[in-house]
């Protein structure tokens, strides 16, 4: 059964916009565990323009689920994946002045880098995720680094409008996610994935789960967390 990871970035950057105190991350975070939602997921970014410190602590000290806590390799991030250990990290491509995750890890241009980090954080115990492009270069990298698992980068095929363009992606996306199942790779797909797009993702044999946020996010404005969360849950399992 495929499972679902919901960001709850979009709660905090809601709160970010006046720093107040509402709406709390947290809550909303509680609010998905109880819908269903198999873990959280959060991006603690060096500029902390929406998830906080505390909010990390926070959800580790409430949540019955795991956490899945998306970073980029800078040194004091990764001092704060140790010290929480949450239940996954997955390494993310990080730049300032991004309004979101623009695209996989360039995994051969960092390999030492993320070799590095990789065994800071399984040292730790921590389980590691690399969100990389359906690349099969990268897809074996991340095997040969020592990954646990990939998170397929799935904004390409989100952003495509032709037909032609949208059977491509999915192709190289049900590819590299048999690929990374046949180096021993947890499969993990996620980035503009909607309640429109997202059922051909699910249905790939390999996948194994989804992280969705912004599209979760912004239909519970208008129905509720709860709801919102479980009709996602009910699309990716039917």
């Amino acid at each position: 059964m495929i499972q679902l990871g919901v960001n709850i970035d979009h709660v905090a950057t809601l709160r970010q916009a006046r720093r107040g105190i509402e709406p709390e991350p947290v809550t909303a975070a509680l609010l998905a565990e109880l819908a269903g939602a198999d873990w959280i997921t959060i991006h603690l970014r060096e500029d902390r323009r929406h998830i906080q410190d505390r909010d990390v602590d926070r959800l580790k000290e409430v949540l019955q689920i795991g956490l899945d806590f998306e970073m980029s390799v800078a040194p004091e991030i990764v001092k704060k994946a140790v010290a929480v250990k949450p239940h996954i990290a997955t390494l993310v491509p990080e730049r300032r002045e991004e309004i979101t995750t623009e695209g996989g890890l360039d995994v051969g241009g960092q390999k030492d880098v993320i070799r590095g980090v990789l065994e800071t954080l399984k040292g730790a115990g921590v389980e590691v995720s690399l969100f990389i492009d359906p690349d099969p270069e990268a897809i074996h990298l991340s095997a040969e680094l020592g990954a646990d698992a990939v998170e397929l980068h799935t904004g390409t095929y989100a952003n495509a409008r032709k037909k032609e363009d949208v059977t491509r992606e999915l192709t190289r996306l049900a590819n590299g996610a048999k690929q990374a199942a046949q180096l021993g790779l947890h499969v993990f797909a996620g980035h503009g994935l909607n309640y429109h797009n997202v059922r051909p993702i699910a249905r790939i044999p390999e996948m194994e789960a989804l992280n969705i946020g912004h599209s979760i996010i912004s239909r519970a404005v208008f129905v509720g967390i709860e709801r919102a969360v479980k009709e996602m849950i009910q699309l990716i399992r039917s």
